[in-house]
């Protein structure tokens, strides 16, 4: 799982060190879009793999599997 710093990074944010405040992010609008963009990408395929687990673990798998597939098909609409 990528971390919020990856993340910001991706998108093309300007990453800084600082002492006081430990990193300063700054953006652009585009760049918050996009950021956002991939938090919920993440927090899909989280979602997704913990279905897929649990119904290997404790259910039927081709139910969960269909969780799964739907909750990953959420960010290609």
């Amino acid at each position: 799982m990528k971390t919020i710093i990856d993340m910001a990074s991706e998108v093309g944010m300007l990453i800084q060190k600082d002492s006081a405040w430990g990193v300063i992010i700054t953006a652009e609008p585009s760049e918050l879009k996009a950021f956002a963009d991939l938090i919920r990408a993440d927090e899909r395929e989280a979602c997704a793999k913990v279905c897929e687990q649990h119904g290997y673990e404790h259910y039927c798998g081709n139910v969960t599997d269909k969780l799964a597939e739907t909750i990953r098909a959420r960010g290609q609409a």
